[in-house]
């Protein structure tokens, strides 16, 4: 028992230190980032804003962060011939790396259900910045969906119960307009939306002019009635909130929304699964680096080996990115672009581990 929590110990210990160097490195080349942008407040704001971005940055590769650490940790175990001792007395290979595969679904775990909230919390908070970018134009809440547009003549609040996938056409819409200091002067409902070149056809209006002094006598009804618009279906579909913006626990709800809504959430779906198949894919590439670099130090090759682990490690890591863009797009089941490759990684790095104990 003690010698399971001294390897594991060890385990924690190199992956939190590979983490914060490589939390360095993406603080510096964000730092570089908003400084070159010119960010508004100096030095001090690009900093800050450069510290929030970060944490999304290592949790995107943090499988990546995890393989590294675990090549620095078996390199130094063979080294110091503890493996070897380890080994020589009839240990199985695979109870010989337990206490980095706990680690292992340990740290994903902690990721996904800590870090992956924080990550998504310091971000939206960034962007919120003055240099962090425009708002999103859309939103969907609990029952409905809002979009704003607007120009220097005042601005459109509309909300709608529900609309198709590309968010070109409404139904049950309700559109307030506001002037330029954001009064109410007009509310327009209306049975169907449709998004034109420039402009909101809407059937089954009634039209109310908010400035009269008895809106609902001087209400309107129309059969059609086109509002000028300056949104597009392009600016529409990039204004939801990426997935990745969203916190993990957060996710299921968004998804649920999305889908009463009448948009799809299919992108949000594969995220979930992605982010649930995290902790796997951080104990693949636990058994990939351990594959590789377990041997004592005197077999030679290391270097050979420690790059042959490094690729497949980033081979998988990419695989699994280009899974999503494809579950993300409908060409392959949601299921199998989210935990396709963790588990083909899981059987390749137990089939290596297998091979070199029959070896």
């Amino acid at each position: 028992m003690t010698l399971w929590l001294y390897l594991g110990r060890k385990f924690l210990l190199t992956v939190a230190g590979t983490f914060l160097v490589f939390f360095g490195i993406m603080f510096l080349i964000d730092l570089v980032e908003q400084v070159r942008r010119g960010a508004s407040g100096g030095l001090a704001d690009a900093a800050w804003i450069a510290f929030l971005h970060s944490p999304q940055g290592v949790y995107e590769i943090l499988p990546l962060v995890v393989l590294l650490a675990s090549i620095a940790l078996f390199l130094s175990l063979a080294r110091t011939s503890e493996l070897v001792v380890i080994r020589a007395v009839g240990v199985w290979v695979f109870a010989a790396l337990s206490p980095a595969l706990i680690g292992g679904l340990i740290v994903g775990m902690l990721a996904v259900t800590v870090l992956n909230p924080i990550a998504s919390a310091t971000s939206r908070k960034a962007d919120a910045s003055p240099e962090g970018g425009d708002e999103n134009i859309v939103s969907v809440s609990g029952e409905a969906i809002w979009l704003r547009q607007g120009d220097r003549a005042g601005q459109w609040v509309i909300r709608a119960d529900r609309a198709t996938p590309d968010g070109t056409e409404l139904f049950n819409a309700i559109f307030i307009g506001l002037d330029t200091e954001g009064t109410p002067v007009r509310r327009v409902e209306a049975a169907h939306a449709v998004l034109g070149r420039g402009a909101w056809e809407l059937t089954g209006v009634k039209d109310w002019p908010m400035e009269a002094p008895n809106p609902e006598r001087d209400a309107e009804r129309h059969e059609t009635l086109t509002l000028n618009t300056n949104l597009t279906q392009q600016e529409i579909r990039n204004s939801f909130e990426a997935p990745g913006m969203i916190s993990f626990w957060q996710l299921p709800e968004q998804i649920r929304r999305l889908e009463r809504a009448g948009f799809s959430s299919r992108s949000h779906q594969v995220l979930f699964h992605m982010e649930l198949a995290t902790p796997f894919l951080i104990v693949a590439m636990i058994q990939i680096a351990a594959g590789f670099t377990m041997q004592p130090a005197r077999a030679g090759r290391t270097g050979v080996k420690v790059l042959i682990a490094v690729l497949i490690g980033f081979a998988l890591f990419f695989l699994r990115n280009f899974a999503q863009i494809l579950g993300n797009n409908g060409q392959i089941p949601v299921l199998l672009a989210a935990w396709g490759p963790p588990v083909a990684g899981l059987l390749f790095s137990a089939g290596l581990l297998l091979h070199m104990e029959d070896g």
